[in-house]
């Protein structure tokens, strides 16, 4: 099982990037998927969830109305936008994968996790 995430980097204050998590190793379509955070000296953090069908997501709201979770079956991949970025958003981004979609925000419900990649917003 292997979550690959990429797409992490160093943006501006109000910039975007759109992060990017490929799985392999298991059956993706059905797995719902989250991205979680953290940042030095901070617990790790819920961002957003979507549902193995696409259909259904849920967001922190912090970032509810900045980034957009997507999610492509058949390449595996589920997809982060994220805009206006903020310099609190700079963390490090883990995705994972889960079954169920009670507690989508739960970081222990989740069962196989990415390597991270990291986001740093300026100031």
């Amino acid at each position: 099982v292997q979550l690959q995430a990429s797409g992490g980097g160093l943006v501006q204050a109000g910039g975007s990037l759109r992060l990017s998590c490929t799985a392999s190793g298991f059956i993706f379509s059905r797995r719902d998927m989250g991205w979680f955070r953290q940042a030095p000296g901070k617990e790790r953090e819920f961002v957003a969830a979507i549902a193995s069908s696409g259909l259904k997501t849920n967001y922190q709201d912090s970032v509810k109305d900045r980034f957009t979770l997507s999610r492509d079956n058949a390449k595996n991949t589920v997809y982060l936008q994220m805009n206006s970025l903020k310099p609190k958003d700079t963390a490090v981004y883990y995705c994972a994968a889960r079954t169920g979609w009670q507690y989508p925000s739960t970081w222990e419900k989740y069962d196989y996790w990415g390597q991270g990649t990291l986001v740093t917003v300026s100031s």
